[in-house]
């Protein structure tokens, strides 16, 4: 087995045992060729890094992680590296400090091999809306990745990474996921800290591992969780080892099946995997039920407009004069507002702050903002009532598999394709993809499993089934 094909457990496991070294490791996924657009940014100090992971190693007492090469989403800041949000408005910055996320991988002993590409400032499902470039799946690259995240899912799905970090706010981690054919965990809101995460929808934002295998990424998820002064909606609550539970299987368990998640929309393929994963887990002795969340549907209006009223807010911030993108010409003040902003933000970005602009202006606020929040509380007591009957949730990623490229030219369009994930951010509770099946034309599927606040563990055990059966 080549280094590229090892799940990370497996690496960890010969990096402690010194069958090989972090420089060895690191080495071989630098000399893959890109040849999909996963990485903005590619980090020319890797090898050093891994000097130092090597050394740490033979000092002993090392984490298991040590030496082991991760690539980060660009909206995650790494002190000396460039982070861009793949935006003009951000091409240059390089920050002075590290998100507490990849400051937590480092100080494990992790390897930065670079930045992933990504939808702009995290405002799309198909990682096209990039300033810098297309990211393309490494399964067919005629189709998308999926986004915001697809960066991180095309490099691990084509072997450049071993795991990387991604964002979601609204599926960003667990559709491109689906697409990729990897494994992707949006955790529960505050498990992980967002402080040096580039917002976008502060109240959405998590950040969550991509990786090969559902081991792999409680292992990483182990690493970023608990709670962080230097981020006040940190969950202040002692964190539980993920992995350790994992191999605990699903008997006795009752799993749900929203009937509106399988509603008009959902393709036959799609269908068929969430079906075939429902009989695998009744086979190994759960229980499987339809049960209703009765607001899902109205789920993706409410989150577009919450997203899109705090990005607006967020990216206020964003005006020519402390950093970022500033225009060369300008008359006045308000001049080099409107032309930097305009140079430096991508379309959809401009659509997303005037949409949240317009829902919390005088006069809109309250048949905007203010129902959106009153639907996102009822989305809440949905999964509420469900989980007094379930254990976990089982539902589609997304209505289909991956679309080709310029498929999705309408914006509403391509917002419909996160009806399946927004119900679970709104919510803030954990989430997890797991590849399961392909469709008619060969390219990977994911299901979902959704679960109550904090209970991440869970869905690990139950995704470790389904990779099983799914893997014989």
């Amino acid at each position: 087995m080549s280094i590229m094909d090892m799940p990370l457990t497996e690496l960890t496991w010969r990096l402690a045992s010194r069958e090989i070294t972090s420089v060895e490791v690191t080495r071989a996924f630098m000399a893959q060729e890109d040849s999909i657009g996963a990485f903005i940014t590619r980090c020319d100090d890797a090898l050093l890094q891994a000097e130092r992971a090597d050394r740490l190693r033979a000092e002993g007492d090392a984490h298991p992680l040590c030496g082991v090469p991760v690539a980060v989403k660009d909206n995650i800041c790494t002190a000396g590296v460039r982070t861009s949000c793949a935006s003009r408005m951000l091409e240059n910055f390089v920050p002075p400090y590290n998100a507490t996320a990849w400051q937590r991988m480092q100080q494990a002993g992790c390897v930065l091999l670079g930045k992933t590409n990504m939808d702009e400032f995290g405002m799309g499902s198909s990682t096209e809306n990039s300033a810098f470039c297309v990211t393309r799946n490494p399964h067919n690259t005629g189709h998308v990745p999926g986004g915001s995240s697809g960066g991180s899912a095309a490099a691990v799905a084509a072997g450049l990474a071993p795991a990387a970090l991604g964002s979601d706010t609204g599926g960003s981690v667990r559709q491109p996921a689906a697409f990729c054919g990897v494994v992707g965990m949006k955790p529960t809101y505050g498990t992980v800290s967002r402080y040096g995460l580039v917002a976008f929808a502060s109240s959405l934002d998590t950040i969550g591992p991509v990786t090969s295998t559902v081991a792999d990424n409680a292992m990483i998820l182990d690493v970023l969780a608990g709670a962080d002064p230097l981020d006040a909606t940190s969950a202040r609550r002692e964190h539980l080892p993920m992995a350790g539970q994992i191999s605990q299987g699903v008997k006795g368990l009752v799993i749900g099946i929203p009937a509106e998640l399988l509603a008009e929309g959902v393709s036959a393929d799609v269908r068929h995997a969430v079906e075939s994963a429902a009989h695998a887990l009744e086979a190994q002795g759960a229980r499987v039920e339809e049960i209703s969340l009765p607001h899902a549907q109205q789920a993706l209006p409410a989150y577009y407009v919450l997203s899109s009223a705090e990005a607006s807010s967020n990216l206020a911030r964003y005006d020519g004069v402390r950093y970022g993108r500033r225009a060369k010409e300008y008359d006045d003040l308000d001049d080099l507002y409107v032309r930097s902003r305009s140079e430096g933000f991508g379309e959809e970005v401009k659509r997303r702050i005037l949409l949240g602009t317009y829902a919390l202006s005088a006069g809109y606020y309250d048949a905007y903002y203010k129902t959106a929040q009153q639907v996102r509380q009822l989305v809440k007591q949905d999964f509420h009532v469900a989980f007094t009957r379930c254990d976990a949730l089982l539902s589609p990623v997304a209505a289909t598999g991956a679309w080709r490229f310029g498929e999705k030219t309408d914006p509403t369009e391509m917002y419909m394709s996160d009806l399946h994930t927004v119900p679970a951010s709104l919510a803030g509770i954990p989430a997890l993809s797991v590849p399961f099946g392909k469709d008619s034309r060969g390219l990977p599927l994911g299901v979902q499993l959704m679960g109550r606040p904090f209970e991440e563990r869970l869905l690990y055990r139950i995704g470790h089934v389904l990779e099983v059966i799914q893997h014989g």
